[in-house]
């Protein structure tokens, strides 16, 4: 076989990876809509549900930083596993239709409407979440001390620079997705959900910045911050004043617009197109080749 024909050969051997996660994302975008937008208003809860079991087992914790945080991001790993195993929509795993995108089955309209209903289904669900937990009164428990936790990390997530949250939010995404992309080595369900526990574990202790769980905390934050009763400050030992900083202006600008756009980049891009850019290298080359030959013959005909 001629080296011509072993790189026409090569060219046509996709990755089986890349090929489920080019399927994986034609199925998203398939879906019909309502049934897209229900499961995404499950997945925020999902998320949510994640964030609640993070801060119930770290707050009063005495175990020192690290591995405080190691026990709750492994907590935090619950919601990744729901959205996987109950089959939710989540907007971070979502920009992986970028694969399909590439191999030209899916267009680029087809993936922004795909992408909006699943964002706004997440934060629907997020909402349903902040309302249900502060209507139980969760964020009195401890002597007000799980709501204090939660009014610190909220707090935590505004005081980054946009460039900050930027890059938190492309790490956490490239994390989120390579979990996923994991699970697209196995059909065993429990082997899906224990692949998919450090990546999301890591970017939790890292303090990565993951849009759809910001979607929770932080609206949780400022709901704390301007309802709570007299009695939990009390209680809690602290004055409201030193949280007039969550507010939705500084949620959307400080964090919501960077951390969603650095997730794109981490997700969509770089896992996404990344290991599409991988899988065809021998391909982009052939035709980087062909256009230069045709660019030659052109040049010829003009002289």
């Amino acid at each position: 076989m001629s080296n011509t024909s072993k790189q026409q050969s090569a060219a046509v051997v996709k990755s089986p990876l890349v090929a489920a996660a080019s399927e994986y994302g034609i199925a998203k975008v398939n879906k019909p809509a309502k049934q897209s937008f229900i499961l995404a208003v499950f997945a925020g809860v999902f998320i949510a549900i994640a964030f609640i079991f993070y801060i119930s087992v770290t707050t009063g914790s005495t175990m020192g930083w690290g591995m405080t945080r190691l026990v709750g991001g492994l907590a935090f790993s619950m919601g990744l596993m729901l959205v996987i195993a109950a089959g939710a929509e989540l907007f971070t795993s979502t920009v992986l239709t970028t694969v399909g995108w590439a191999h030209n089955k899916i267009t680029v309209a087809q993936q922004l409407q795909c992408w909006t209903r699943v964002y706004f289904g997440n934060m629907l669900g997020a909402f349903i979440m902040v309302c249900m937990i502060f209507a139980g009164g969760l964020f009195a428990l401890n002597d007000g001390q799980w709501g204090l936790t939660a009014l610190k990390i909220a707090q935590h997530k505004l005081h980054h620079t946009w460039g900050q949250a930027f890059v938190l939010g492309i790490m956490c995404n490239m994390l989120v997705c390579l979990a996923v992309w994991m699970t697209f080595a196995t059909k065993d369900l429990f082997t899906k959900c224990f692949i998919v526990m450090l990546p999301v574990a890591m970017f939790v202790c890292a303090g990565f910045e993951h849009c759809i769980a910001n979607m929770f905390m932080i609206p949780m934050g400022i709901v704390i911050a301007e309802f709570a009763p007299e009695s939990f400050w009390l209680a809690a030992n602290v004055e409201p004043a030193q949280f007039s900083d969550l507010t939705l202006v500084n949620y959307i600008g400080a964090n919501l617009i960077p951390v969603t756009l650095g997730n794109i980049v981490g997700g969509a891009v770089i896992v996404g197109l990344g290991y599409w850019l991988a899988d065809n290298t021998e391909l982009l080359g052939a035709k980087a080749q062909q256009a230069k030959q045709q660019s030659g013959t052109a040049a010829k005909a003009n002289d």
